[in-house]
């Protein structure tokens, strides 16, 4: 992905939320932050709210209108709590998060992410200058999030669309390959250790499935698979010596 993120705040008034976004504009790899008609002061707790993303936020572009903010971009993308999805009302229009971070991967220009203010939103005229919307999906009865954290979500979905590739992100969690063949024989090996162990036989078919859907829900990896089935050699083991002692005792 070769766009460059420009975030938009309009009319910003809480100094936390500027703060809290200039963190995670460093979090994620936007480039500018620009404060339309801001009313936050940006005094001691944006900074401190800041932290690591401190120098975007004293960088940050102070502008008087969303069409100065925008003069540069080649994308326009504003935020909106409420969605129309596929009606015919064009005005809120939305795409999700995950579909714009689609969208964007494949830009190569100046795109702004537009933030309408916390107690309203971005006014009808300034939903008219954007080329795209995005929602993030909540609860119908408070589906407003807060500013720093609508940021947030909408920036790392951007953020995990350009790929595990991405020289410039920390590795995501590993992919986790099934072991199809490994979790039959731990649950073979488990039925023979319950019958060695006189485990009751009408409750063994019950035991082996709770122990088949335990590990579905957990996907173990191979390597954990023979691990397990180490500790089902090393009670084999155990029961096998167990029983040749009691053999010459007797």
């Amino acid at each position: 992905m070769n766009a460059r993120l420009d975030l938009v705040l309009v009319r910003p008034k809480e100094d936390g939320n500027v703060g809290a976004i200039a963190r995670v504009a460093r979090n994620f790899g936007a480039h500018r932050l620009l404060l339309v008609a801001p009313r936050a002061r940006l005094g001691a707790e944006a900074r401190r709210r800041a932290m690591g993303g401190l120098a975007i936020l004293t960088s940050a572009l102070r502008v008087g209108s969303v069409e100065e903010a925008v003069r540069e971009a080649d994308l326009v993308v504003g935020t909106t709590d409420l969605s129309t999805g596929r009606s015919s009302a064009y005005l809120r229009r939305s795409v999700s998060p995950e579909r714009l971070g689609e969208i964007v991967r494949s830009v190569d220009g100046r795109v702004a992410l537009l933030f309408g203010p916390e107690d309203n939103g971005l006014s009808r005229e300034e939903l008219h200058r954007c080329d795209l919307l995005v929602h993030i999906p909540a609860r119908r009865e408070f589906p407003t999030l807060n500013l720093s954290h609508a940021a947030a979500v909408v920036l790392y979905a951007v953020h995990r669309a350009r790929g595990p590739a991405d020289p410039e992100s920390t590795p995501a969690p590993e992919s986790l390959e099934l072991a199809g063949s490994e979790k039959e024989l731990f649950l073979r090996r488990l039925g023979e250790i319950l019958a060695r162990i006189g485990y009751p036989a009408h409750k063994r078919r019950g035991l082996i499935l709770l122990f088949r859907r335990v590990l579905g829900r957990a996907t173990p990896t191979e390597a954990e698979y023979r691990m397990m089935l180490g500790l089902w050699k090393s009670l084999e083991l155990r029961l096998r010596r167990e029983g040749s002692e009691r053999g010459r005792q007797r």
